[in-house]
């Protein structure tokens, strides 16, 4: 395996808090019905274009979007953090000689910015998000493989829930679900991932087995 590419919100960062708040501002703003708490916890993970979609009128989905953003950039980034171990997974895994990427259905200046203000960006060749040509977790990908001439056989992409595994099987790459994040086990099982890592540490040891 020659390169990793790590999903942010649930796998490298715990961003449920500032998502949260920020789904809430908008439909605050937008002065529409909020969802209940675990249909929020659901939009964790897919493009934030489809959540709105799946709950808003055709006409309020754009203008979601950009509420969304703009309170995100401005305090919802801040309420993250990162899981336990992360560090430390990343630097084993970089003494290994593995090329490690981000990447993300956030909005890509976004992720770079949260990557560097919690201190990891350093561990990345590149980190990739969501752009206005990219919107679907398989765009990034493919992105990111294109770019940096990654073969489709030497890369691997480390995501919590099934869009991550939807995206690495569209592109035709490795998949590991992981179970500290946002996803659950009992779905993420039904996309029949390659492999499943509990902890952060484990990433390793598993591809090494």
């Amino acid at each position: 395996m020659q390169a990793l590419l790590f999903d942010l919100d649930g796998t490298l960062v715990d961003s449920s808090k500032g998502i949260a708040n920020s789904f809430q501002h908008t439909f605050d703003v937008l002065k529409v019905p909020e969802p209940d708490a675990k249909t929020i916890r659901s939009f964790m993970g897919p493009p934030l274009i489809s959540s709105f979609e799946a709950t808003l009128p055709e006409d309020l989905v754009d203008q979601a979007v950009t509420i969304y953003r703009q309170y995100y950039h401005e305090k919802g980034q801040y309420e993250s953090t990162l899981f336990s171990h992360i560090t430390e997974a990343l630097t084993a895994l970089k003494n290994e000689g593995l090329q490690l990427y981000v990447t993300t259905s956030k909005y890509e200046p976004v992720a770079l910015q949260m990557c560097q203000d919690l201190e990891i960006a350093t561990y990345f060749n590149g980190i990739y998000g969501s752009s206005l040509d990219r919107v679907h977790k398989a765009d990034v990908i493919q992105y990111a493989l294109s770019s940096n001439s990654i073969p489709r056989d030497q890369a691997l992409i480390i995501g919590d829930t099934k869009f991550d595994l939807i995206g690495g099987q569209t592109v035709g790459i490795k998949t590991m679900a992981v179970t500290w994040g946002f996803g659950d086990l009992d779905d993420l099982l039904l996309y029949s991932p390659d492999y499943i890592c509990h902890t952060p540490l484990e990433i390793l040891s598993t591809l090494k087995k």
